[in-house]
């Protein structure tokens, strides 16, 4: 198998979150990378920070074998790498995907996919045309705890899904060394309901497919004007019960937590606020699930198999294909409708 070559665009939590683990991968490795921050571009990424996670940042990265570019475009054309990896704040997404596109490499870009409908429309369309591979970066599909999930629900193990709640639930990212506070600006981040619900949205349709309706409400809690706090309804015709909050305005000391919890007619079974997956058996059983310990978060996991797709030539369609992106994202598009709007809101897939 060759190894595949990595451009990396942006450097900050995601960024060498995934520089990490790309650089762990016998089949990958990074070429080059592009930021527009100069310390970044020389390897000092002490003042990244994230929530999952407990990597040492105050140990620069080495780029001494890496081409580093100031200007993403550049890196794009001129670069020699099979995979522009696009981990930059929401707004630059589209124009950093279209034009990986374009010049043929294959693209994994982080989510949120983009920040607005016209945008999802330019991607539809180019990732149509493309003849290379496109992922996005909706990494609970692949989390090992959610992946196994899935898989019992495909295979029908704990009977019928009657009722679900997912959970999302962040301390503030509120001047957390994020660049230029990027995160506090709707115009940009989208709120929380864009850039941290969205993984639940996301597992709602993994899980149960596409839900006809939605209803949310959300409030401001410390953005300028953007949701911060977000509880939807997703209607199912003849479907579960299924609910989903996501939020970002608890105080900085407040541990992040991701949770669900589904009630089946055999059992029921819980991601606990600490981590563990626990299935409640209606018989008075107690399974609990290990993880993966080779490959720990969804981040490690979709980056291994899109990084070993491309090495191999195989159409990566495992966690997700170009089509259930582009449905998902739609959910999320009339949720925050919903909460515009204040009422129940019909997805269009259109």
């Amino acid at each position: 198998m060759k190894k595949v070559k990595i451009g990396l665009i942006g450097l900050g939590f995601m960024g060498t979150t995934h520089f990490r683990i790309h650089q762990e991968l016998p089949y990958a490795e990074i070429a080059a990378v592009a930021d527009v921050e100069p310390d970044k571009r020389k390897g000092d990424i002490s003042s990244v920070i994230g929530n999952i996670g407990n990597a040492d940042n105050s140990k620069p990265l080495d780029f001494s074998k890496i081409k580093v570019y100031e200007n993403a475009f550049e890196m794009i054309e001129k670069a020699d790498i099979d995979i522009v990896d696009i981990c930059v704040p929401t707004p630059w997404h589209t124009q950093y995907i279209l034009a990986a596109l374009k010049a043929g490499r294959h693209v994994f870009s982080e989510k949120p996919l983009c920040r607005t409908k016209k945008e999802l429309r330019q991607l539809e369309s180019a990732v149509k045309e493309a003849k290379t591979y496109f992922n996005c970066g909706l990494c609970i599909r692949a989390w090992p705890e959610y992946r196994y999930v899935y898989e019992q629900l495909q295979a029908g193990a704990w009977g019928k899904v009657r009722e679900a709640t997912f959970r999302r639930l962040s301390p503030t990212t509120e001047f957390n060394n994020n660049w230029h506070n990027w995160y506090m600006f709707s115009e940009l981040s989208g709120g929380a309901i864009m850039d941290l619900h969205l993984h639940d949205t996301d597992c709602v349709y993994y899980f149960f497919g596409r839900p006809s309706q939605v209803s949310s409400y959300g409030t401001n809690l410390n953005s300028d004007n953007g949701c911060d706090h977000v509880i939807t309804y997703y209607k199912f015709n003849k479907g579960p019960l299924v609910v989903a909050e996501g939020g970002w305005g608890a105080a900085k000391t407040v541990p992040f937590e991701m949770s669900f919890q589904l009630i089946c007619d055999k059992a029921t079974v819980r991601l606990e606020a600490t981590g563990a997956l626990k299935v409640y058996w209606t018989d008075g059983r107690i399974d609990t699930i290990p993880g993966d310990s080779a490959l720990p978060t969804g981040w490690h996991q979709e980056l291994a198999y899109f990084d070993k797709c491309v090495a191999e030539g195989v159409a990566p369609d495992k966690y997700q294909t170009p089509a259930s992106v582009f449905d998902s994202y739609k959910i999320l598009l009339a949720e925050m409708k919903s909460v515009e709007n204040n009422r129940p809101v019909r997805v269009s897939y259109r």
